[in-house]
Formats: C-alpha cells, structure tokens, sequence
C-alpha cells in the first residue's frame, strides 16, 4: 500500500480537499527545509540567512532592497543577516556603479560553496519528490503554487519572468 494520498476528489474545492492540502504544504515545507536546518545548527545562522542566501546566489548583485521585497522582512532583520554573513565572509557588499548609495550583494567563493551545499540538501528531496510524481504533477504543482502568489509576487518566483 502506498504512503502517498490518495488521489483528488472530483469534489477538489471542498472544505477536506482543500485542508489536505494546506496540511500536506506544512508538513512538507517542514522537512524539506529542515533537511537544510541539520546544516545551520552548528552555525550561528538560520532560515532568514538561508533565504537571503539563496537569492543572492540566484541573483548575483541583487540590491538589499531587492532582498528586502524578495524576503519581505524587515530592514531591521535584514540588516542583521547581512552583517552576519558579511563577518562570516561570505557576503560582499559593494556600492552600485549608477548610485553609490545602492548597496549590491554578492556571494564571496565561500559563500557560494556554503549555499550550494544548503541548496543539495534541498534539491536531493526535490528531486526524489519529483521524480515520484511525474513531469505532468510537477507542472501542476507549480501551478498551484504560482496562483497562490498575488500577481505581482509570480514575475519574482517564476523562473524567465523579469522581476518587477
């Protein structure tokens, strides 16, 4: 017998169906970042320096206000994580070359090798989940995902899209 829900109902939209389905998004959420978690425990990072992280690795020279309408956080908590893994040393912070006021975010090599190393933890439950699934439910799944974001959140989450 599998382990995996059963199918939708035809009845998707009912009250159960749609429950199951914020329950399944906790749980799942849950233990996929917390397979990344194990690696944070002995640092003194967490989840809010694993975000800003990813993003900067995903978008090399990334504004902090960027990150901060990414991250949607605080400047004040931002600005905490920033300097954390700036004196960690794996975070360059460089002037814009427009505006010197702007502050770009870079990954050092360092950095980059510690974010890669929280993305595999990531990708290697990703990639079993998907595989599972099948090419045709992992569109789907996007899907969902995507039409929970407002409009304006999708341009940032979808990758090709060109961010707002």
């Amino acid at each position: 017998m599998s382990d995996l829900p059963p199918p939708a109902s035809p009845l998707f939209l009912r009250e159960p169906e749609v429950r199951r389905g914020i329950e399944l998004l906790y749980f799942g959420y849950s233990d996929l970042v917390g397979e990344a978690d194990s690696l944070l425990v002995d640092t003194v990072f967490g989840r809010a320096h694993h975000r800003a992280l990813y993003f900067i690795a995903q978008r090399p020279g990334l504004s902090v206000g960027d990150l901060l309408r990414l991250l949607r956080i605080t400047k004040q908590s931002l600005s905490r994580v920033l300097k954390d893994l700036q004196r960690e040393g794996l975070l360059e912070i460089t002037p814009g070359m427009h505006d010197r006021r702007q502050r770009l975010l870079t990954l050092t090599d360092a950095g980059l090798r510690f974010e890669h190393e929280l993305f595999e933890r990531l990708r290697q439950r990703m990639a079993a989940a998907y595989a599972a699934a099948g090419q045709e439910a992992v569109s789907g799944f996007w899907t969902v995902l995507a039409s929970l974001l407002p409009a304006d959140r999708r341009r940032d989450a979808i990758p090709g899209k060109p961010a707002a």
